[in-house]
């Protein structure tokens, strides 16, 4: 009798395991999908709310502990831009290792049970160099970037392809983390072409993504311009926004699409120059708690900046003024990937609207941080003493087309005889200008003031003039994008006679390159009047 009771136990238990297996989906068999004003994830309504933060933007160190601190606010997902320029550095060279490598990030975030919406432009804005675009586009003289340009697609689609390698069977049905995939970015404030965005939006697909919803996002003014029928419409404003008069129009021509704000912008990005940009955390706060209220889903914009290290940072144009280095955007997290009093007055907001089943994790402690001590620059290795093999061109031709991306580039000819008062006149400095004369400085041009001229004082013939220009960001907005650095044009001397263009250039580049610059000419010194290299070392 006993022998029979335990058998029976054992059939009812593994009958019970049977059955509780039935609910279960096996990985590779969850869906996301677009429903009657929802969005369904596994057929159940679902409400996105998205942290975006940036891989590129956070070492990758501290990715994991950046997701779990979007965790522990309540964000069931992480929304992320690809940036075609930081992966394809070279044309045909692509690098998704270390620091470039998306997937790592996007199995992180899964990890912690957060869902992914991708962004992979190919332009992207974010403040980021020319838009994400890659630029040794532009070395092609007569492009037409976010274009039906042959070229640009043709590389468009390269790009995506190797994207669609590393990311496509990330994609929700396939047992991975991808519920979204957008088709390009904001293209109502640059263009009205919707041939263009099919033609982005096929790219997508061809890639491999083609098992999760595509959406196009944009302003709630321009949206219907280049708006595709097969598309998710979505809409991007920030703090303060009216949430009716953002969502009216789209509710009108779609009444029965989810609605979502796929960039609430929680604070703004700061330009050098200029003072740090703050938004009231009460009203973002306030905005969210609306469009939750509504079961409006939403992708905070940004949940941690970071930083835009090297030279990746972009610029707005007119007037031409760069972005710095820090986008620490007044997030809730902070540049450092602190948590803010914004963070918890969210946390506190998100605690009322967490998914069924779920609750907010325990916030993880900061990062430990080190201290540099005061250290002393010892050794220089001036500029001009210490200039690689130059190339030549007849006419002044910019950066691009002697195959260097960043940096400074040295221009040099030498003058005829100059009359004192005749003007110099560079069309076009980018973006910042030393010019000399035998070595001597005459003046600095900048292109944020729009100064592209100087008055030179009287010169003999065979003068040598020299000038240094420093590239800053790349244009990230508008048809500024075309944005080429160095001189653009041509350098001409005028007078009240004549005009007279320079010719006959011998170019140096110095590249933003470790190697290059650990090679030169270092000795003992200190500040020099001169452009030049300075090396420390500290512990």
């Amino acid at each position: 009798m006993k022998y029979l009771q335990n058998t029976a136990i054992w059939l009812t238990a593994l009958l019970l395991f049977a059955f509780s297996g039935c609910n279960q989906k096996p990985a590779g068999e969850h869906t996301f999908a677009i429903g009657n004003k929802t969005f369904l994830l596994d057929g159940k309504p679902f409400v996105i709310k998205a942290a975006e933060i940036h891989y590129t933007r956070i070492p990758a160190e501290y990715w994991e502990h950046r997701i779990q601190l979007c965790k522990a606010l309540g964000m069931n997902t992480i929304c992320i831009y690809a940036f075609w320029n930081i992966h394809e550095q070279k044309p045909g060279e692509f690098d998704f290792s270390g620091q470039n490598d998306i997937a790592a990030f996007c199995r992180l975030a899964q990890k912690y049970d957060m869902y992914i919406m991708l962004r992979p432009g190919p332009y992207v804005c974010s403040e980021w160099e020319m838009g994400g675009l890659p630029w040794w586009l532009l070395k092609k003289d007569d492009i037409k970037l976010r274009t039906n340009d042959p070229y640009f697609l043709e590389r468009t689609k390269l790009f995506m392809n190797e994207i669609g390698k590393q990311l496509a069977d990330l994609q929700i049905t396939k047992g991975g983390n991808i519920i979204m995939v957008q088709v390009e970015n904001e293209y109502g404030s640059y263009a009205t072409d919707k041939e263009y965005i099919a033609n982005i939006r096929d790219i997508v697909k061809g890639a491999g993504f083609t098992d999760v919803p595509l959406f196009q996002c944009d302003w709630s003014s321009n949206f219907q311009n280049n708006a595709l029928d097969d598309l998710v419409w979505t809409i991007n404003f920030g703090t303060g926004a009216n949430i009716d008069e953002q969502f009216k129009k789209l509710k009108e021509v779609r009444p029965n699409t989810p609605l979502m704000c796929s960039e609430f912008w929680s604070g703004w990005f700061d330009h050098w120059g200029r003072k740090h940009e703050t938004r009231d955390a009460e009203t973002m706060v306030s905005g969210l708690k609306d469009m939750l209220d509504r079961g409006i889903s939403f992708s905070l914009y940004m949940t941690h900046g970071g930083t835009t290290f090297g030279h990746w940072g972009g610029a707005n144009s007119p007037a031409y003024s760069a972005m710095c280095s820090s986008y620490d955007y007044d997030a809730p997290i902070s540049e450092a990937g602190w948590t803010t009093p914004k963070y918890f007055k969210l946390r506190e907001l998100l605690a009322d609207y967490m998914d069924e089943g779920k609750t907010q994790s325990e916030v993880p402690a900061a990062k430990p941080i080190i201290e540099i001590p005061e250290f002393e620059i010892k050794e220089v290795a001036p500029l001009f003493g210490n200039l690689p093999e130059p190339k030549t061109s007849e006419n002044i031709q910019p950066m691009e087309q002697f195959d260097q991306g960043w940096g400074t580039i040295l221009y040099r000819t030498t003058l005829p005889a100059v009359t004192s008062g005749t003007t110099l006149l560079i069309t076009e400095v980018h973006d910042w200008a030393q010019v000399y004369a035998n070595g001597k400085l005459l003046g600095r041009l900048d292109r944020r003031r729009g100064e592209n001229s100087l008055k030179l004082p009287a010169l003999a013939a065979g003068t040598q003039l020299d000038i240094l220009i420093e590239a800053m960001g790349r244009v990230n907005f508008d048809k500024a994008i075309h944005d080429r650095k160095g001189i653009t044009e041509k350098v001409e001397l005028l007078n009240e006679s004549s005009t007279q263009e320079l010719k006959n250039w011998q170019v140096y580049s110095f590249p933003v390159d470790y190697p290059f610059v650990k090679e030169k000419k270092y000795a003992p010194g200190k500040k020099l009047d001169g452009p030049a290299y300075y090396r420390a070392t500290f512990n």
